[in-house]
């Protein structure tokens, strides 16, 4: 049975901050560039704003409790949030269960998909939220 947790207020709050920032920037910029361009501005943004993040974010993979290599998220903000870039037609499922696995790989409990290639934003963005088991694992953690 999987168990249900909510996020706690100061990250369900930085989510709202992070997507306010995203709305910005999508309403400069409009759709049609890369990810990497959408990623900088983003970036400029939560800077100005005065969210914490870290950009291209390394992570360990551990299989059976052994680091079998690292991945890179496109954000980490204030150390609670992964926030994934996308520049696609539309969200495909794979896109959800990609950052299930980065949730479930830093043990956090709350991730954004943000897809800047449509014309009004908060119709691509999902707020995904980690279901299932959770770690005391934080994403700055070695292993």
């Amino acid at each position: 049975m999987q168990t249900f947790i909510e996020p706690d207020k100061k990250t369900d709050a930085l989510a709202h901050a992070v997507i306010g920032a995203a709305i910005e920037v999508h309403r400069h910029l409009g759709p049609g560039f890369l990810e990497s361009v959408y990623e900088e501005a983003l970036c400029v943004e939560l800077a100005d704003r005065k969210i914490p993040f870290e950009r291209q974010k390394e992570i360990s993979v551990l299989y059976k409790d052994r680091e079998i290599g690292k991945h890179r998220l496109d954000l980490l903000a204030g150390q609670s949030l992964i926030v994934e870039l996308k520049t696609v037609v539309e969200f495909a499922e794979i896109h959800k269960a990609q950052l299930i696995s980065y949730l479930k790989a830093t043990g956090l409990p709350l991730g954004l998909l943000i897809n800047f290639n449509v014309p009004v934003l908060k119709n691509g963005i999902q707020r995904v939220v980690y279901t299932g088991k959770l770690t005391a694992r934080t994403p700055s953690a070695p292993r």
